[in-house]
């Protein structure tokens, strides 16, 4: 069967990786055309578009680079109809993959969403629409169940979170830097580059108070090693590995996390954490507007035990004397270290089995089929 699959973020081209890859032990004929990362590139080929180019976030962001949008979205549209899939599959994404599933539901082509939008924060509107042109929805957060089964949508399915089986399946790597004997803290930025200006320069000031850490940044090369010497003056003593987040995690001793997936990743790596999190204000008050008091959370290690496992500073919260003090909880109290790392564990037995690629691609295969 023929599979046309978009992910338009670091994370989606991760899971895109391992569903590949599962795709085709299920189907041994399976042909692949993909919008992607280097992931999805090193098993598939060559992408239709890179996520270097499609990663924006944010509602003035995405009025910004309007043109850009649309002119995806056109050409994507052409590309699907040019190769006549059987099946068109959005990774994550949502702004933009649920437009083209929507076309795609009305060219008779098969839909299947991957990594649920979260309809349970905000945007609740859209359910009506997907259930009329999703023939799947494959999501992996334990607590949307209760929310898809209250809120009837039979086309929902329940697959497990990939992080998992990435993250238990990692090989085991040499030390980073063997010769610096102090520990090592992440720095987590973020993988879009609106993410990087407005939150790397406060853990850049955090770094130059403590030099008894070595601090060393989880970059992403898709953002140019360009964007990160910016905030950099070679005597900041602040090393950046590249496209190494997990042999990174691995080594840490805590870490300072831009919200998103990192936050799971880095629990799951049993590293203390604090989560910060600057964005453009307008875009932030329009969310909060959306969201209103309908979750607590936007770390996903404390939306998934919906409690605070984790500290998130937000906005105006961000700041060099708060990140400050969490730092030294993170760091220093041994006693908030072990509350940190027991309620990693209790997160990791809410996720499940690994096995959420294999699943999905069963899942898609038979929905193929019907």
């Amino acid at each position: 069967m023929r599979y046309y699959i978009i992910a338009g973020e670091a994370s989606g081209d991760l899971y895109g990786a391992n569903l590949i890859e599962a795709l085709r032990k299920q189907d041994p004929q399976a042909e692949i055309r993909f919008w992607g990362g280097d992931a999805m590139a090193k098993v598939a080929g060559t992408p239709q578009r890179h996520i270097r180019d499609l990663a924006i976030m944010g509602f003035v962001e995405v009025v910004l680079h309007l043109r850009t949008v649309l002119g995806n979205i056109s050409f994507c549209k052409k590309d699907i109809l040019r190769w006549h899939p059987d099946a068109v599959i959005g990774i994550d994404y949502p702004g933009f993959n649920l437009k083209i599933e929507k076309w795609a539901h009305a060219q008779g082509i098969k839909t299947i969403h991957y990594i649920s939008p979260q309809l349970w924060a905000w945007k609740k509107g859209r359910l009506k629409g997907m259930r009329s042109y999703l023939d799947r929805l494959c999501y992996i957060l334990p607590f949307e169940q209760d929310f898809y089964a209250k809120n009837n949508m039979p086309q929902a399915t329940y697959v497990g979170h990939p992080l998992v089986e990435i993250i238990q399946g990692r090989p085991d790597d040499a030390p980073l830097f063997p010769e610096d004997k102090r520990p090592i803290v992440a720095l987590l930025p973020g993988s879009r580059r609106q993410e990087l200006l407005k939150n790397f320069p406060g853990m850049v000031r955090l770094a130059a108070k403590h030099p008894e850490y070595h601090f060393v940044v989880g970059g992403m090369s898709l953002l140019g090693k360009a964007m990160y010497d910016r905030f950099l003056a070679p005597s900041a003593g602040i090393s950046v590995v590249y496209d190494q987040t997990y042999r990174l995690l691995s080594q840490s001793f805590a870490a300072v996390v831009c919200s998103g997936t990192a936050t799971l990743e880095t629990g799951l790596f049993h590293v203390p954490q604090v989560v910060c999190y600057r964005g453009n204000g307008i875009s932030i008050a329009i969310a909060r507007a959306l969201v209103g008091r309908r979750i607590n959370h936007i770390a996903l290690v404390d939306l998934i035990d919906d409690s605070n496992v984790v500290t998130e500073l937000l906005q105006q919260d961000y700041n060099d004397r708060r990140l400050e003090e969490e730092f030294r909880l993170i760091t220093l109290d041994d006693a908030n270290r072990r509350r940190m790392l027991d309620d990693y564990r209790r997160v990791e037995e809410k996720l499940g089995s690994a096995g959420a690629s294999l699943r999905t691609a069963q899942t898609i295969i038979d929905t193929i089929a019907k």
